[in-house]
């Protein structure tokens, strides 16, 4: 059975900075696309970053291009989301997910992710 669990959310000030994390059971994270998206209530899920199977390739959405930065740790089964200068409007629940295909490379499609976490809570306050 595929899990994934999101941690290392929050609460921060403006200007501040989170790292979270994607951990992966039942599956092996390095051979598929991996995104993260954010949720706003009375929003649809937006997405955010990904990184493809290879991890040679990130695409980033353009709220958070310049801020966030994604990355694998392969030895220990993740994807990280480092998350720079936040500011109020990242407040949200963030999801990891992975993509339906194997070796799968960046997508931004929600359709394309079959198994998520069960989110995250990013608050940016002061």
């Amino acid at each position: 059975q595929v899990q994934l669990v999101e941690s290392g959310g929050g609460l921060v000030r403006p200007g501040g900075s989170l790292r979270l994390s994607c951990t992966a059971s039942g599956v092996t994270l390095n051979t598929y696309g991996i995104s993260w998206f954010r949720q706003v209530p009375g929003k649809e899920r937006s997405w955010l970053a990904c990184i493809s199977a290879t991890g040679g390739r990130t695409m980033y959405g353009d709220s958070v291009t310049g801020r966030f930065t994604i990355s694998r740790e392969r030895i220990k089964n993740t994807v990280d989301l480092q998350m720079d200068s936040l500011s109020p409007e990242d407040t949200g629940v963030y999801y990891c997910a992975r993509n339906i295909r194997l070796l799968s490379a960046c997508t931004n499609n929600p359709t394309d992710y079959g198994d998520w976490g069960q989110g995250t809570q990013v608050t940016v306050s002061s």
